[in-house]
């Protein structure tokens, strides 16, 4: 990560079900559910083998369902000013959902969501003592992180000029979808990150889906099947030698898998 405005740098799953999810996130893709420390008010990490950091995870109250909240994954997109990002969102036709605050020890964060109201985090990280950068995403294999971002937007073609107004993000070629309408990528930094596309009208909001490195996805499926996970598309072969494969989480969030037939 060398521009960290518009860069993907964390990911967070909301559950209902915090043990639940630590059994079947460990088994389909291997992280290591950390818990909670006294100072992290109920905020969790995913570890991976190697010791980076892939996001978090925060267990829902009932407080948080009263309100709205579902079981969901949503990414952090790092920028150099949350609160002047935060203007530039609504001006554009965004809106907040979580006005910006300080976490300690991690950064300024804000909960917002795109002109079609697709949620996201931005976030100005802390940086750490010994410096570093996030490598939560990867663009090559690396299980356990985040390979793939793709927006299934309520307006494919406004939700681009949008996300291009604010992080500055470039436009590889699409790809004709046919009925489906075109797939547009979209780059940061010269490396492709993920794609926008029109919602399928099955899908009943705008939102946000992330697809996470596993070394099979053969056997992810049949991991995510045995921890009381739902298939809901694929397995699948995308444009090059990856495998993809979509499913639910027994706690009900949305998730998907990159790698390896």
């Amino acid at each position: 990560m060398t521009n960290l405005q518009g860069s993907w740098i964390w990911y967070e799953l909301m559950t209902p079900d915090s043990a639940g999810a630590k059994r079947f996130y460990e088994a389909v893709v291997g992280w290591s559910f950390v818990a909670p420390a006294p100072h992290t008010n109920g905020y969790g990490f995913l570890s991976n083998s190697d010791g980076g950091m892939t996001g978090g995870y925060l267990q829902l109250s009932d407080d948080m369902v009263a309100e709205g909240a579902r079981p969901c994954w949503l990414g952090y997109l790092g920028v150099d000013d949350v609160d002047s990002s935060v203007s530039s969102i609504i001006s554009a036709g965004g809106s907040v959902i979580l006005s910006p605050r300080d976490v300690p020890m991690a950064g300024r964060i804000a909960m917002v969501a795109d002109c079609c109201g697709a949620p996201f985090y931005i976030m100005t990280p802390t940086a750490p003592p010994d410096g570093g950068v996030s490598n939560a995403f990867s663009a090559g294999r690396n299980p356990g992180r985040c390979g793939w971002n793709e927006l299934m937007a309520g307006n494919a073609a406004n939700a681009t000029e949008f996300y291009i107004s604010q992080f500055n993000w470039d436009l590889p070629d699409a790809m004709d979808m046919g009925p489906m309408g075109s797939y547009q990528f979209v780059s940061h930094d010269g490396v492709t990150i993920g794609a926008i596309m029109q919602k399928p009208e099955q899908v009943p909001a705008a939102m946000w889906h992330h697809y996470f490195w596993v070394q099979s996805i053969a056997a992810t499926r049949t991991a995510i099947e045995a921890g009381g996970g739902i298939i809901i598309n694929g397995p699948m072969q995308v444009p090059g030698d990856d495998w993809i494969v979509q499913a639910i989480d027994p706690q009900g969030a949305m998730v998907s898998f990159v790698g390896g037939e």
